[in-house]
């Protein structure tokens, strides 16, 4: 006979995940990106290489997380544009393997949304983001432990992380507009 395991507790009418640490799970995360491209279109992109670590607390809003995104993974779905993101243009990618987001705490929540203040860190620069997440909904991994999935986005002002690099095009405007939009999708499978 298997123990069945106790994956979720009540939280202002939401079943969510037992206290405790949880990773991302590598298998079914997504962090994502949009940029503006010549004013007239947008560019959709991701890392491959992301990790999460996520505390759950027994105060569901002192919960926290600590995310490292590996800036040589972006795909864009074009090698020329992917390889001069990583260049000293963008990202530096040598220089800088990773990026880093660290929340400080959860500034406001209602329903299964909450606002996270965080710091994100880029190239060495360290600047404050608020992080809007969505909670997705709680169950039992089919290894049997508790698993949680979510959604989270934000828009950032690429150019005061010291992404500045842009081209003017004819007619008018820059090839690579200033704000971006993140995009996150991921599921997280409690640890131990």
């Amino acid at each position: 006979m298997t123990e069945s395991v106790v994956s979720t507790r009540p939280f202002e009418g939401l079943q969510i995940p037992v206290a405790g640490t949880y990773a991302l799970d590598p298998a079914h995360k997504r962090v994502g990106f949009i940029a503006r491209h010549m004013m007239v279109a947008k560019v959709r992109g991701q890392f491959a290489e992301a990790s999460a670590t996520i505390t759950v607390g027994e105060d569901p809003l002192q919960s926290s997380v600590t995310a490292t995104i590996t800036t040589a993974s972006i795909e864009t779905g074009t090698v020329d544009r992917d390889n001069h993101l990583r260049s000293g243009d963008f990202f530096e990618s040598e220089k800088y393997p990773t990026m880093e987001f660290r929340s400080t705490g959860i500034k406001e929540h209602a329903g299964a949304e909450f606002v996270l203040d965080g710091e994100l860190t880029i190239k060495g620069i360290t600047k404050q983001v608020e992080l809007t997440v969505e909670f997705e909904g709680a169950a039992t991994h089919p290894s049997g432990k508790p698993v949680f999935g979510f959604s989270a986005h934000t828009e950032i002002d690429r150019e005061d992380w010291g992404l500045t690099w842009n081209m003017a095009v004819e007619g008018g405007g820059v090839l690579v507009g200033r704000k971006v939009k993140i995009e996150i999708e991921g599921e997280a499978v409690l640890q131990g």
